[in-house]
């Protein structure tokens, strides 16, 4: 999902991680893509690709975690539950590599901001929208956050001009969108208050990069750092939400809380360390495609596994978004 998301694979460009399943950290826009791909390191083992992989399969089943974990808890308990869990594991390595919190206040300040666009508010989002929609449209829609990305990025951010390119990816993307919403039959089947919660989550993410990107791009701390402090910042917000809004459950099912621990040490703790090694050995352009199996591997658990109803205009609508969004990521060769 998230659920998604990833350290700074795309800082300098309009792309935005997989932000509907992992922490999305705060990112140091620094270099283009083509600079980070260049400098990344270049020795590949077979070890990266079974991080590749899990990482796949980690950010795919946490539209299942969030589906399940909705079945035994508020969604607003789910969504504090997966920051708590995630933060406590990055706390754990930020002792374990020595390093410390941030202490300037205007970091903070910012991070706070960072915290509540890029998780409190999104995660929390798709949690409710699966409680009307299946998670195979949930993880659909989390595919389009590259998508508003683009378009945002035309208006807030004066150095991405748009190409022909990426004006076609951003009109097949959002082709798509209509495809999987089934448009040309008005809609009929899907619950619009779900997706349109979807959606917004999907366009929380990019707003709340950009707003990394003009306000913490030249900040010293490390990603991990930085990351583990947004990550408690969303837990505080969660917590004083849930409290007020939220009666206490009067049970704690094992399968809904597995969900939820999964979601948020796997999901969002684990998958930044994941991807932040990944785009270290292997370079970001690399790194980003897990963005385009995470809704192929949600569609497969979905069906399979909470046996979701699959029409034929959702998996064809979905390749369609894919292929927008690859487009609205991809840049011209070098000649």
């Amino acid at each position: 999902m998230s659920t998604t998301d990833a350290p700074s694979a795309r800082a300098a460009s309009t792309d935005v991680p997989a932000p509907g399943s992992a922490p999305a950290p705060v990112a140091t826009p620094t270099a283009s893509r083509s600079a980070q791909d260049t400098a990344a390191p270049r020795r590949r083992t077979f070890a990266w690709q079974i991080r590749f992989a899990f990482l796949c399969l980690v950010w795919g089943f946490s539209f299942l975690f969030m589906k399940l974990g909705t079945e035994g808890f508020a969604p607003l308990q789910v969504s504090l539950g997966r920051v708590a869990f995630g933060a406590l594991v990055l706390l754990v390595f930020l002792v374990i590599k020595r390093e410390r919190l941030p202490r300037s206040a205007r970091t903070w300040g910012h991070l706070a901001v960072a915290a509540l666009l890029l998780n409190a508010l999104p995660f929390s989002l798709f949690a409710y929208s699966e409680l009307t929609i299946p998670s195979t449209l949930a993880s659909i829609c989390n595919a389009t956050s590259p998508l508003w990305g683009m378009a945002l990025s035309v208006v807030a951010l004066s150095e991405d001009r748009p190409t022909r390119r990426r004006v076609a990816g951003l009109g097949i993307g959002f082709l798509g969108v209509l495809t999987v919403l089934g448009a040309w039959q008005g809609f009929s089947g899907t619950d619009l208050t779900g997706t349109t919660m979807a959606l917004g989550a999907s366009l929380s993410y990019p707003i709340g990069w950009i707003y990394v990107r003009r306000t913490l791009a030249r900040d010293e701390h490390s990603h991990l750092a930085k990351t583990s402090a947004q990550l408690l910042l969303a837990t505080l917000q969660l917590a004083v939400v849930t409290a007020l809004f939220t009666p206490m459950p009067p049970a704690f099912p094992a399968v809904p809380l597995l969900a939820v621990f999964a979601l948020g040490a796997l999901g969002t703790g684990v998958a930044f360390l994941l991807q932040y090694g990944l785009v270290a050995e292997v370079g970001p352009t690399t790194a980003q495609m897990v963005t385009y199996f995470t809704p192929v591997i949600a569609t497969a658990s979905g069906v399979a596994l909470l046996n979701e109803h699959l029409a034929w205009n959702t998996p064809v609508g979905a390749v369609i978004v894919l292929a927008g969004a690859a487009l609205t990521q991809s840049k011209p060769r070098a000649s």
